[in-house]
């Protein structure tokens, strides 16, 4: 690679620990153990416009030649910490074991800090700014086992500016994991409850003087498709009947709980159970999003349509 900053090789199996530099600062003793990691993903809010994506994966595959990269999104709207965190919890139970790595960073180059989260026994480790990112996708994992500052800087790269941590942090210590490196050695351990929580919003009932009692929710995603992600489940709507009255603002429509999109009579609005086992308002061939003038974090307010009754308590779902 050019510049030739970077480590080119693991030891081989069963070393204990191997000298070497990282980003041109001088060589330093690090241990490694056996658990080498052979997939890493990606999400961030980088987008696709300039080079910041094929630099990290650049110097993964240079440094740990024998992972795997898929790249989840990075399509997250900039700086939005909790769309990021919701598509991260939404991506992770279909993640092989590995390492994920989560970028939306507004706070990037401040005193935030970034962090790597040990989930699942080890079998998977989640590197990311402390924002409240990976907050939601830790949980859907099973929660943290541990938790660790990324403060050893013989692991980052040398930069003139702190505004890239996904280059200059996050992808050589991802590369130091893959090989084997012990997450010890990325830095000091820190409390697992210390880490920002993720980002999640919970429906509340709700009572209106004109439609009764129902439940506030909100439109977490919305996807190419104009489809807008509630969060709430079917569990969750069935107390409201077969069809649903939706209240956003002035606007009142009328949804009809369906199971796919084809069920969706022309012109109409249908709530959907998508993909992630959530309600989901969608227009056949069309976008709810557009029709309906709904982006994500707008509130939704549900009552019973016709034929609805209201029985029993709002509880929240995240995906199957």
């Amino acid at each position: 690679m050019l510049g030739n900053q970077h480590r080119e090789s693991r030891p081989a199996k069963g070393s204990a620990e191997r000298a070497g530099a990282v980003g041109g600062l001088a060589p330093a003793l690090f241990v490694y153990s056996d658990a080498m990691h052979n997939h890493v993903s990606l999400l961030t809010d980088y987008g696709l416009n300039d080079e910041f994506v094929g630099v990290m994966k650049s110097i993964i595959v240079d440094m740990a030649p024998h992972v795997r990269i898929t790249d989840l999104t990075h399509g997250v709207p900039a700086f939005d910490v909790r769309a990021g965190s919701l598509a991260l919890a939404r991506a992770v139970q279909y993640v092989p074991p590995g390492i994920i790595i989560a970028v939306v960073d507004p706070g990037v180059g401040s005193t935030r800090r970034a962090i790597a989260v040990e989930v699942a026994g080890g079998r998977g480790i989640f590197l990311g700014p402390d924002n409240g990112l990976l907050g939601s996708g830790v949980a859907m994992a099973g929660g943290a086992d541990r938790a660790f500052e990324l403060s050893n800087t013989e692991l980052h790269l040398e930069a003139p500016g702190a505004t890239f941590a996904g280059r200059d942090i996050f992808a050589p210590v991802a590369a130091f994991l893959a090989n084997g490196g012990a997450i010890e050695e990325v830095g000091k351990e820190i409390d697992t409850a210390s880490v920002m929580p993720g980002l999640v919003p919970v429906p509340s009932d709700e009572k209106h003087p004109a439609h009764g009692d129902g439940m506030r929710c909100e439109v977490t995603w919305v996807d190419a498709f104009g489809n807008c992600q509630l969060n709430v489940g079917p569990d969750d709507v069935a107390p409201y009947g077969p069809v649903l009255k939706l209240v956003m603002g002035e606007d009142v429509r009328s949804a009809r709980v369906v199971s796919h999109y084809a069920e969706i009579d022309g012109g109409a609005i249908g709530a959907v159970v998508d993909s992630y086992g959530m309600i989901a308002l969608s227009v056949d061939r069309g976008s709810a999003s557009e029709t309906l003038r709904l982006q994500s974090g707008d509130a939704v307010l549900v009552f019973a349509g016709d034929g609805g009754t209201t029985t029993s308590s709002v509880t929240l779902r995240l995906g199957n």
